[in-house]
């Protein structure tokens, strides 16, 4: 009855990295049932024999103290836990001990019991860090448990920031304009060279047209600053990551920001739309070639939303801008934030099969205009 107790709680658990929070009522279970074997008995004696009051007392500072495992500390699970544990003072055999854990357990935070354990240990560079989606993502990563992750940026001041914020063990801060090779390849050896491997690269970094930019008044002065972050430097981060990646031979993981732009033509910014669609080939073209050393290469299209750069570039509140992108999606009833966005550069960047893919965050925009 108890093992078959065990493998119900085990096989319920989805197929991912857990928290040790949430490994609890299975280590909990697990000791009852290692009890219950060397007595060839039942799990807990009455509360009156002194080895129960041994093993109650053992279980209880590993469940409850401080010191102990630790259990999520949340408001909302503190009267359960004192519900719990209350029953669990007074059972008094195995079928309620059972039913408390299996039934109460895990009461575990969603932000803080989901763990990708493909992040556990990594290096990651993120270009574009210091703000927005790169912002976002740089600590994303960090939470999910990466050894360090490198911001590139040339926001200086906002960079040192987040990567103060995140943690100077975690974290550090790089200046880098992705436009110039040596200032690329001197972020990814310097990176190699501090801390052993790189294992993950989110080219994130890139600007938007200062103007409209129509074919009929292409204005070349801001095209080719523009194509000089948004594509020579996304094929430059994804050349000396991948350079590192081989060398170490380290199967990582390269990301790329693209854009719904790539998917469709645009009514303006006819070099931020070209600019995009020259990204998803360098994904598509680095996915075919990076294969066979085990490198991953894919890339997260978001729809319009509002981040620093948009902000800035646009002259608006971000109220009027996720007023005015709220009509881009056919998903309703919620509005696309840098948030979602690192979500999915964080599962491109765990899951260990998916390469050669253009990630839509677009809430069906792409789906129903095409």
């Amino acid at each position: 009855m108890q093992m078959l107790a065990l493998i119900a709680y085990l096989s319920d658990k989805p197929c991912r990295s857990v928290s040790v929070s949430e490994l609890r009522p299975g280590l909990l279970l697990c000791f009852m049932l290692c009890h219950d074997l060397l007595n060839s008995t039942k799990l807990l004696d009455p509360p009156g024999d002194p080895s129960s009051s041994r093993i109650r007392s053992s279980a209880n500072s590993v469940l409850f103290s401080p010191s102990g495992i630790g259990w999520p500390n949340s408001a909302k699970n503190s009267g359960r836990l004192a519900l719990a544990f209350s029953y669990f003072q007074n059972a008094s055999n195995s079928t309620s001990l059972l039913i408390i854990f299996i039934v109460w357990f895990p009461m575990t935070d969603s932000s803080s019991a989901l763990r990708y354990n493909g992040l556990q240990g990594k290096v990651a560079i993120v270009t574009g860090g210091a703000s927005g989606i790169g912002e976002a993502t740089a600590r994303l990563f960090a939470q999910h448990g990466t050894r360090m992750v490198v911001i590139a940026d040339i926001q200086d001041q906002l960079g040192h920031q987040v990567a103060t914020s995140i943690g100077v063990d975690k974290c550090s801060y790089i200046h880098c304009d992705v436009a110039d090779e040596h200032q690329v390849k001197s972020l990814v050896e310097s990176t190699v060279q501090r801390h052993g491997q790189l294992h993950i690269m989110f080219s994130n970094a890139g600007i938007l047209s200062p103007s409209e930019q129509t074919v009929l008044d292409l204005d070349f002065s801001q095209f080719d600053p523009l194509f000089a972050i948004n594509v020579r430097g996304m094929a430059l981060c994804v050349k000396h990551a991948a350079r590192a990646m081989v060398e170490g031979r380290v199967r990582g993981s390269i990301v790329c920001t693209g854009s719904v732009a790539a998917s469709n033509g645009g009514k303006k910014r006819t070099d931020y739309c070209m600019s995009k669609h020259a990204v998803l080939g360098l994904v598509r073209s680095a996915s075919v070639q990076l294969g066979v050393h085990g490198i991953r290469v894919n890339c997260v299209s978001p729809n319009a939303l509002a981040t620093p750069l948009t902000i800035n570039a646009l002259g608006k509140s971000v109220e009027e801008i996720e007023k005015t992108y709220e009509t881009y999606a056919r998903l309703k009833g919620s509005v696309l934030n840098v948030k979602d966005v690192a979500d999915a550069v964080l599962f491109l960047t765990c899951n260990e099969f998916v390469s050669g893919l253009d990630l839509l965050v677009d809430g069906s925009f792409v789906g129903s205009t095409s």
